[in-house]
């Protein structure tokens, strides 16, 4: 297996926890949503880059900007339908505008 490239993030969340409201976080199963997966959402869903873009801003290929987003937005969608909390940490990122 090829060791991990680290991923160029712009973010810096402030927020670490999504939750359902009215549910205690010790009643909920936690889902990890690693900084270079929610990086990958901000661009491609909020910004609206093409993976391409999104790739290049990341340090990271267009295929791989791909896979990476396609597991967050699962995540996303099963904290969404099955009531899970989000937590937003860790993953191979370095905090910056980009790659040199």
């Amino acid at each position: 297996m090829r060791p991990t490239k680290c991923r160029y993030i712009d973010l810096d969340p402030s927020v670490t926890i999504f939750k359902p409201r009215g549910i205690p976080s010790i009643r909920l199963e936690e889902i990890r949503l690693t900084l270079d997966e929610l990086e990958a959402i901000r661009l491609a869903d909020l910004l609206g880059l093409h993976h391409a873009k999104g790739g290049e801003k990341m340090g990271i290929s267009r295929a791989t900007f791909g896979r990476i987003l396609e597991r967050a937005r699962h995540k996303v969608a099963m904290a969404l339908i099955e009531g899970k909390m989000l937590r937003f940490q860790g993953g191979e990122v370095v905090n910056g505008v980009g790659p040199p």
